[in-house]
């Protein structure tokens, strides 16, 4: 592969990487964080952040209703409160800040210093779990499950000769992406006829990913 062909794959990398950036934290996200303050206990807040990191939270009635009754706030604060808690630990996790130092960084200097202690050190503890639960939930493209393949071979006559042509069929199984599916995700399975020309071709390509991934790779 040519030296331009990888630089604009790198480019497109790159590109990949900032599409995806997420907005940073406002001064109302911290406002709305000051509602912990009402929790009667530590354990309150620190199921309120375990359960906001979901992409589901900020959906979910039950959880809702369950604020409102743990800190006795109408549902608007309660609401604000979710959506500054899932941003917050959200953000926290796309950047990988797992000290207790970069946490605090994000805080202003007027927030309340116990409770910026306390959520500093709640995130800790469970930014590793976060991380995991982003990377598998993440949209993605289908995914291959499984490759099946066997050699057939393709017969053919007329009034002059009879040919034997062997040919490759091969099936792939594909699941969709569950976040896109529900429950239960879609898998459907593809199947496609080869010749031997048009096998060299593909082959000759996947080695060339292959090595540009490896080279990638070890960068």
């Amino acid at each position: 592969m040519s030296c331009e062909g990888s630089r604009g794959t790198l480019r497109l990398l790159r590109l990949s990487r900032d599409s995806r950036k997420m907005a940073a934290l406002t001064a109302e996200h911290f406002v709305a964080l000051q509602s912990l303050l009402k929790a009667s206990s530590k354990d309150v807040i620190r199921q309120l952040c375990q359960e906001s990191f979901s992409s589901s939270c900020l959906d979910s009635e039950s959880l809702l209703d369950k604020t409102c009754s743990s800190l006795s706030v109408p549902q608007g604060e309660a609401a604000q409160l979710l959506q500054a808690l899932h941003h917050f630990t959200r953000l926290v996790a796309f950047r990988d800040l797992s000290s207790a130092e970069a946490i605090l960084a994000l805080f202003p200097e007027n927030f309340h210093q116990n409770l910026k202690n306390l959520l500093t050190k709640i995130i800790v503890e469970h930014i590793s779990t976060w991380r995991a639960e982003a990377q598998a939930n993440q949209i993605s493209l289908p995914r291959l499950l499984d490759l099946d393949w066997r050699v057939d071979i393709k017969t053919s006559s007329d009034n002059i000769s009879r040919m034997a042509v062997p040919t490759c069929l091969l099936q792939m199984k594909i699941q969709e992406d569950p976040s896109l599916c529900g429950e239960k995700p879609s898998i459907s399975a593809v199947t496609m006829e080869l010749s031997k020309e048009t096998l060299d071709t593909m082959l000759d390509g996947l080695g060339r990913i292959r090595d540009q991934l490896s080279a990638v790779a070890n960068k």
